[in-house]
């Protein structure tokens, strides 16, 4: 009885819809943790572009749709999808079939191998736009975390001057929220400070 009173006490970001347990897992376990491996970044990547528009619970829900769609994110795979893999992709009801936004995959995935080459690693490339250090913010419950940041509009300038497509300035923060490069869990948010615990040193 008392682990189940502890489980129902704890506090968790206000914008979070705890009836949906997928979504609460994405919140406890990834969203606003740290990622430095590049497979898995292109993975969020690939899928915060396809949010455009939509929610990202709509996305969420398909991911697993997405990783047999994309090859589980293989960036070398999915930079050689021809014409041929496009349509078979639009037929595909276990992802969102928009032209562009499958079009858009494979050329960020081309641009994608492009920065691993002269970086070393995307996520190299990626974590210098916060000096490689997560961004800490302070956001009350009922507070509205900004859409947008210096850093992300510089990412993303640069991203664009890259040959990346649908990688909008609130894409790029999206990203860096649930990558880790900026923690906005609310203050009172159990993750919070876990996450400035175990990542402290970063």
């Amino acid at each position: 009885m008392n682990n189940e009173n502890s489980a129902l006490k704890i506090c968790r970001c206000s914008w979070l819809d705890t009836s949906k347990p997928d979504y609460v897992k994405y919140h406890d376990e990834e969203w606003g943790v740290p990622v430095y491996d590049d497979q898995k970044l292109f993975e969020y990547l690939t899928l915060e572009s396809a949010q455009a528009g939509l929610s990202w619970y709509t996305i969420l829900k398909r991911r697993d749709g997405y990783r047999t769609a994309f090859d589980n994110f293989d960036v070398n795979i999915v930079a050689t999808y021809d014409q041929n893999k496009v349509e078979a992709l639009l037929q595909d009801v276990s992802i969102i079939r928009h032209r562009a936004k499958i079009n858009a995959a494979i050329n960020n995935a081309q641009c994608f191998i492009d920065i691993q080459k002269e970086f070393g690693s995307f996520s190299a490339y990626m974590w210098q736009f916060v000096n490689n250090k997560t961004i800490v913010n302070s956001w009350h419950t009922g507070d509205n975390s900004p859409a947008t940041s210096p850093e992300s509009d510089a990412w993303c300038k640069d991203l664009k001057q890259r040959g990346f497509k649908f990688v909008g300035p609130t894409i790029c923060y999206a990203h860096m929220q649930a990558c880790g490069m900026v923690n906005d869990h609310n203050i009172d948010c159990y993750k919070r400070s876990q996450i400035i615990n175990e990542y402290q040193q970063i």
